[in-house]
């Protein structure tokens, strides 16, 4: 673990592992001082500007919130310290959401709410964040601490004088909790707090007395001093024992395989990954959870590894192999296409972040994923013959058929043209559905950043997601795939990507439900209203900002949108509408979905 949090030699490191964006710098409208606050520079001994500084010190320069009356003089100590921006959300879900993508970008977010009223709605993101392994500082504005045991009841709440409901709902899906209702040992609660959050690359809960923030306290007279945190260290003889067995077991081998996986991230072994694939000349995949962390543009990538839906001959090579190294990877039924992977765990090594398995046996733990592959790429004998298999047998991919003059847009042919679009400069963040399916397709050049949440799957994510990621990664700009119903869940915060002046591009597809489901299991409730997306942004952006939008539903509407979105427009928030049949999906959806039903119904087992 990087031990120098918050520093520009961390965010540099950090970044070349794949796992952090880029410096602050990006515009946002400002937000001014409240009057009760004084003014930046002053050396106030306050928890509220102790709390704003540690934020900036891990790397937090934008703070996602939602105003509460419990929240609201944290939130003028927030705003007074220059290095922070307060991002007002349209709603809690969304803020959280938006944490979520900021901390995908810089590798830490935070995001402020008021009491359970809050809490409780960005509960389902800080859920999500917990289940992808980010960082995310949740930070709720909590009862004044002179109500506590006092047997009253507050508004915001569920009527009974017990103030403890939102914390147990958070102890679940964070990894610290932290309470404030008294000054002595307030610098510890938060201190603790948001250095697990960092340590353990998980969420963590802080709740803030209403009255608290602004009281000068001794434990804050000095500024605080950046954390030095103690890096973890791998048992060296569990490392060489681990690498002598995995080393044994792939020297053996006639045509072993590498799969990354996207516990790779939390392990911040990205650059590790890679120096063991050259080393060893295996090919290399990708869980579809683990896009954008495995380098595509490597000389022997071979693509994403699903199962049944897997990048052609891709699961071919690595369900033949003899022997298979997956870094990090996780086995959830999405991931395993209904539980319907054709491996053997006698050929696999499983690389978790602190623990390495080889077949049926032995396992090692306390070994570090990064210092494991390090190790074992010295130990390795170079084998490309799975390599060379793949070559033999692979064929490249086909092109959509060509689109008549007027006819009806297919997703196949919008995809074509979003793979142009891709450059170092830009992100992609695809959202729960098909959209799944065809950015997997994508082929990502170096650089180019990509998100997608396969864990936890809430539909909707995108849309805070994207406001979050491209605030945090300023040199890039983000493309968003959002099918229409996610979109209706979450539509809201494309205000404030406006308010914060982002130039993203999302492409809303419009097939009439949610195809995913259809997929999966069809019925009327998969059909949802029909909304004039265009007509709705246009209706938002207000004529303040830069916001440009089209509807697009051939071939020639497409090009003319994305030439556009490149070029005029290219400093605009675009919202390109892109009209599709309901029934228009990816072949790789058709299969999933039925093996996903088939996976969901089976029978309960004889008791």
């Amino acid at each position: 673990m990087d031990t120098k949090i918050g520093s520009v030699d961390a965010a540099a490191e950090a970044k070349a592992n794949g796992v952090l964006g880029c410096p602050p710098g990006t515009a946002c409208s400002a937000v001014a001082p409240s009057a009760v606050v004084p003014a930046a520079g002053t050396c106030e001994a306050t928890l509220g500007r102790h709390l704003a500084l540690r934020l900036v010190q891990i790397g937090v320069s934008d703070v996602f919130s939602v105003p509460g009356d419990f929240n609201l003089t944290l939130l003028d100590h927030l705003i007074a310290e220059p290095g922070l921006r307060v991002i007002g959300c349209c709603n809690e879900l969304n803020a959280g959401y938006a944490a979520d993508g900021y901390a995908r970008a810089r590798g830490v977010g935070a995001c402020v709410v008021t009491f359970t009223v809050g809490g409780l709605s960005v509960l389902n993101a800080i859920a999500g964040a917990y289940s992808e392994n980010l960082p995310v500082v949740c930070i709720v504005g909590g009862p004044n601490s002179n109500d506590y045991g006092t047997n009253r009841i507050l508004h915001h709440t569920i009527g009974l004088p017990d103030f403890s409901q939102e914390l147990r709902c958070f102890q679940t899906v964070t990894c610290f909790q932290a309470v404030v209702n008294n000054l002595e040992d307030a610098h510890e609660q938060i201190d603790t707090a948001i250095s697990t959050a960092i340590k353990e690359s998980k969420p963590v809960y802080i709740s803030i007395g209403c009255n608290l923030s602004g009281i000068p306290h001794p434990t804050f007279s000095r500024e605080p001093v950046p954390f030095n945190l103690s890096p973890r260290l791998s048992n060296q003889m569990g490392l060489e024992a681990a690498v002598e067995a995995t080393a044994a077991f792939l020297n053996k081998a006639v045509k072993p395989v590498l799969v990354g996986g996207p516990k790779i991230r939390v392990a911040k072994a990205g650059k590790a990954f890679v120096e063991l694939a050259d080393a060893c000349g295996y090919p290399i995949a990708a869980m579809p959870s683990a896009k954008g962390l495995v380098p595509e543009h490597h000389a022997r990538f071979i693509g994403t590894y699903w199962g049944a839906v897997s990048t052609a001959f891709c699961a071919e090579i690595v369900e033949s192999a003899d022997a298979y190294l997956f870094a990090g990877p996780i086995f959830n039924d999405y991931s395993s296409v209904g539980y319907s992977l054709l491996l053997k765990k006698e050929k696999a090594i499983i690389v978790q972040p602190d623990r390495v398995v080889v077949g049926n046996g032995p396992a090692f733990g306390c070994i570090l994923m990064k210092d494991f592959f390090q190790a074992l790429a010295k130990r390795l004998t170079l084998n490309t013959t799975a390599h060379e298999n793949y070559r033999r047998i692979h064929v490249p991919d086909g092109q959509p058929l060509e689109c008549q003059p007027k006819e009806p847009l297919r997703v196949n042919v919008l995809f074509k043209h979003i793979q142009k679009m891709l450059s170092a400069d830009t992100a992609v963040i695809a959202e729960t559905g098909d959209s799944w399916f065809n950015c997997q397709k994508l082929r990502l050049p170096e650089g180019c950043g990509y998100e997608f949440q396969m864990q936890y799957g809430s539909i909707g994510w995108s849309v805070g997601a994207t406001l979050g990621y491209a605030q945090a990664a300023t040199d890039k700009r983000v493309i968003a795939c959002i099918g229409d119903g996610s979109f209706q869940v979450t539509a809201q915060d494309v205000s404030t990507m406006l308010r914060c002046e982002q130039n993203c591009i999302i492409f809303l597809i419009n097939n009439g439900g949610y195809t995913i489901e259809v997929e999966i299991h069809d019925g009327p409730y998969n059909v949802i209203k029909n909304w004039n997306y265009t007509a709705l942004i246009d209706a938002i952006h207000n004529g303040e900002g830069k916001c440009w939008t089209a509807k697009v539903t051939c071939e020639e509407e497409l090009k003319k949108a994305i030439e556009t979105s490149m070029g005029p427009k290219k400093d605009c928030l675009c919202f390109i509408e892109i009209v599709v049949h309901k029934d228009d999906t990816s072949k790789e959806l058709l299969e999933w979905g039925s093996r996903v039903c088939a996976a969901n119904s089976r029978s309960p087992n004889p008791q």
